[in-house]
């Protein structure tokens, strides 16, 4: 029987050097969006808050998790240390194995390193938000995109209204 408590928690990161953006085009091996292009991230995993100890001693809560989730899987996908992390949205989806995954998009600023794509990439790009465009980028990422750079600009944004048809 297939268990419906089952969900993946996903955090991406758009990183931003000299108002370029870094995507990458996943490896035709992967189960959802094989050859596409997005941005790094990947899912959350209990070794990332249960082998530490809790932020405050004596409770059970793990807080920052995310954050750190989205600095350790920078560095493995590309090589690159990221800082000033900031939420941007969420969204879900569910993968063609049937499992749902809840999506945490952040944006950071690069902090250092040259890119070094793991095994799950193919190839990668600094791109502007109009050379992004030419790219077969999963659905919504060009969208997230493009509100990181209204916030950047401090143009005003309605983030839901990027994703309405």
């Amino acid at each position: 029987m297939e268990n419906k408590k089952l969900h993946y928690v996903v955090a991406t990161a758009i990183i931003i050097k000299d108002n370029k953006y870094l995507i990458l085009k996943r490896s035709e091996r992967e189960i959802a969006f094989p050859g596409r292009w997005t941005v790094p991230g990947g899912k959350l995993e209990r070794s990332d808050y249960e082998d530490k100890p809790p932020t405050k001693k004596g409770d059970m809560n793990w807080y920052g998790v995310i954050e750190d989730l989205i600095k350790r899987e920078v560095k493995e996908e590309t090589n690159l240390e990221v800082n000033d992390i900031n939420y941007l949205i969420d969204m879900t989806f569910i993968r063609p194995d049937n499992i749902p995954v809840v999506v945490l998009s952040y944006y950071c600023s690069y902090l250092s390193g040259e890119v070094k794509i793991s095994r799950d990439f193919t190839d990668f790009r600094w791109v502007s938000l109009e050379e992004a465009r030419k790219y077969d980028l999963i659905e919504g990422i060009y969208e997230k995109l493009e509100i990181v750079s209204d916030i950047s600009n401090k143009k005003e944004t309605n983030k839901l209204e990027k994703f309405k048809s």
